[in-house]
């Protein structure tokens, strides 16, 4: 495959790292509360996205490990089954983990978000704690009314050369809001991270796209709802990005694009 510009032009050196393409957020990102709405007071009044509410779902959480009976419980999957409460996500060779991963590109979508006057709610607190389930997800997103719902995660495919993003969504859809504004969420996603130079998945889906029946939080969705896979942790390539501050402002800046695009 030929390489991406989201490569090529942004990963020349460590120092260079999306040199010319630098995010403006910083490093440092404030706590907030799972349920606590996130707002700018800079927001343009006549933005159409101002006063929308997105709910940011960061996968995994720091505690899971630690607690394997509460996160192997099981919980509704939304098709009749059950399945495990959370996990603990994947890592890097390096040891990098995923969750700490998804926190820190969602503080950075939120903070992106909130600068455009966007209402944002993050499904858990922090990086430290046990959870939510995945179906406690689902219903954080279903009570909010939100416009729309992204779970973020990074992926542990083993793979020889399996790298690229992908976008999960619910497929067969349960309801109207799945099979029509789910399925458009996705789209917008895909084409967002794609205009943005990210080499679509290698090894799932067809072009970026996921279809999945598996996925709780996507087959409990009462509001449009779709999962990013970041990259696949165990890629060289894509741990170039995943493990630099400069490499998660790009995915933040991708992913915050495809919700603008969407609600906009």
């Amino acid at each position: 495959m030929r390489p991406s510009l989201f490569l090529t032009a942004c990963l020349l050196a460590t120092t260079a790292l999306f040199a010319g393409c630098a995010s403006t957020t910083t490093d440092a990102h404030p706590t907030t509360s799972s349920v606590t709405a996130v707002s700018s007071e800079s927001a343009v009044p006549t933005s159409p996205v101002v006063f929308r509410t997105v709910v940011l779902d960061p996968g995994h959480n720091g505690g899971n490990g630690d607690h394997p009976a509460q996160i192997n419980a099981k919980v509704p999957d939304g098709r009749g089954g059950t399945k495990a409460c959370n996990t603990t996500g994947t890592s890097a060779a390096s040891g990098y983990a995923e969750h700490e991963f998804t926190w820190d590109v969602t503080q950075r979508v939120r903070d992106l978000l909130a600068a455009q006057g966007v209402r944002v709610i993050l499904t858990r607190a922090d990086d430290s704690g046990v959870g939510p389930c995945v179906d406690e997800r689902a219903a954080i997103a279903n009570q909010s009314g939100a416009d729309a719902v992204v779970s973020i995660h990074a992926d542990g495919n083993t793979g020889a050369g399996a790298h690229g993003f992908h976008i999960a969504y619910s497929e067969p859809p349960l309801n109207p809001v799945q099979a029509e504004e789910g399925t458009r969420l996705a789209i917008a996603l895909r084409d967002a991270m794609v205009s943005g130079g990210a080499v679509p998945s290698t090894y799932v889906g067809s072009a970026g796209l996921d279809p999945r029946a598996d996925l709780a939080g996507l087959n409990l969705a009462e509001r449009p709802s779709a999962l990013v896979e970041c990259g696949n942790m165990r890629s060289a390539t894509d741990a170039e990005l995943i493990e630099t501050p400069a490499g998660r402002a790009r995915y933040a800046e991708l992913i915050t694009a495809g919700i603008l695009a969407f609600l906009g």
